[in-house]
């Protein structure tokens, strides 16, 4: 089941720590609808000082198959959530699901 990421609102680190998401967006050149690998979604750092640290990265990259843009993926986790950012894409455009072997 896919669930659109919501702009202002990080999906719940709880439902998404220690999983792999699957990521779909709409390339914003060509319209296509493009899906990801599977990603490995990073854990918080519980070693920062502050919220501000708080931040993990995942950082990748995949070309649109209809006009063959890079867009580039980052997952940010941080204890308030997980965002999914890609590049030239709006936040809502984004979608992502936990494949059904690992939901819990």
């Amino acid at each position: 089941m896919w669930i659109q990421q919501k702009p202002n609102s990080p999906a719940a680190l709880t439902d998404l720590q220690g999983h792999t998401v699957g990521l779909k967006f709409e390339c914003n050149k060509c319209q296509t609808e493009v899906f990801t690998d599977l990603i490995g979604i990073p854990a918080a750092d519980h070693l920062a000082n502050s919220t501000e640290d708080d931040g993990q990265f995942e950082t990748e990259e995949i070309k649109c198959p209809g006009c063959d843009m890079t867009h580039e993926i980052t997952i940010k986790s941080t204890f308030d959530g997980v965002t999914f950012d890609v590049s030239d894409v709006a936040p809502d455009k984004v979608s992502y699901q936990v494949p059904p072997a690992e939901q819990h």
